[in-house]
């Protein structure tokens, strides 16, 4: 990311709470202009004022429901329509169900796929050819510590989670040379609207971060000269990510398998 933060708009998905809210407002504190998505008007509107007051940006902002197809180009014709360029754009919307797999509501996972994977492809895939030709920006994509093994009664989160974090390895590799930085960012269990919802088991019992933290950690990624192509957030995550290796995908799994307790039938979190 360019270190003179006024050069940048941002679009910021999931915005409405957690830790696209926290992004907003350390992309806000740094000078940039932002385009705030997420399907609760009313919050996405308290955050745009907020931001406005604070930081003298200009925000925009867009309710939408982002698992609909076709979501990418949705968004980028309604930014057009308002003479709105971005120049980085963040995948953060997601959530996830939490439950046995063959007991889910096949509605249910489908949502989430929709949610945590298309979405994230349309949007990429809508954004990253003006991102090129800026010559400058970023694309940064949340994953997930939940990424680097199977992950028994949040099956499709793990599965969809891994697919967002190869995606962005290999669009990082593919811009090289381009001016454009992309990262994936894998944060733990995270302080969030996440679990209201979900229910304390899907943290699976650890300490989870704030979401300050994760934002921290995915802005500093981006401003090194050299950015890599995913960072894990906390010395603990890096470490767990590093004992998969080790261990080896079975043992993993069934590491995170104990750690994990049922949640009673038809608990989902709600997307942002």
């Amino acid at each position: 990311m360019r270190p003179d933060g006024m050069t940048q708009t941002v679009l910021v998905t999931g915005a409405s709470a957690g830790i696209g809210a926290e992004l907003a407002r350390q992309l806000a504190a740094r000078g940039a202009g932002l385009v705030l998505v997420a399907r609760r008007a009313e919050r996405l509107e308290a955050l745009a004022g907020e931001l406005r007051r604070a930081h003298e940006v200009p925000v925009t902002t867009l309710a939408m429901d982002l698992a609909r197809p076709g979501v990418g180009q949705a968004l980028r014709g309604e930014l057009a329509d308002r003479g709105v360029e971005v120049t980085g754009v963040v995948n953060n919307a997601g959530f996830a169900n939490h439950g046995l797999f063959h007991e889910e509501a096949l509605t249910d996972l489908m949502r989430e796929i929709a949610l945590d994977v298309s979405a994230v492809v349309e949007i990429s895939h809508a954004f990253l050819p003006d991102l090129r030709r800026h010559g400058h920006g970023f694309l940064l994509n949340v994953a997930s510590m939940a990424a680097y093994q199977g992950n028994p009664t949040m099956a499709v989160y793990g599965a969809a989670k891994a697919f967002v974090l190869s995606l962005t390895e290999a669009l990082w590799y593919e811009a090289r040379g381009s001016g454009v930085r992309v990262l994936a960012v894998s944060p733990g269990a995270t302080q969030t609207e996440f679990f209201d919802v979900a229910g304390d088991a899907a943290d699976g019992g650890g300490r989870r971060m704030t979401a300050s933290e994760v934002v921290a950690t995915s802005l500093r990624a981006l401003e090194r000269r050299n950015p890599p192509p995913g960072v894990v957030v906390g010395r603990a995550n890096r470490l767990s990510a590093a004992a998969v290796r080790a261990l080896g995908r079975r043992r993993a799994t069934e590491v995170v398998g104990r750690l994990m307790v049922r949640p009673p039938a038809g608990r989902a979190a709600r997307p942002v």
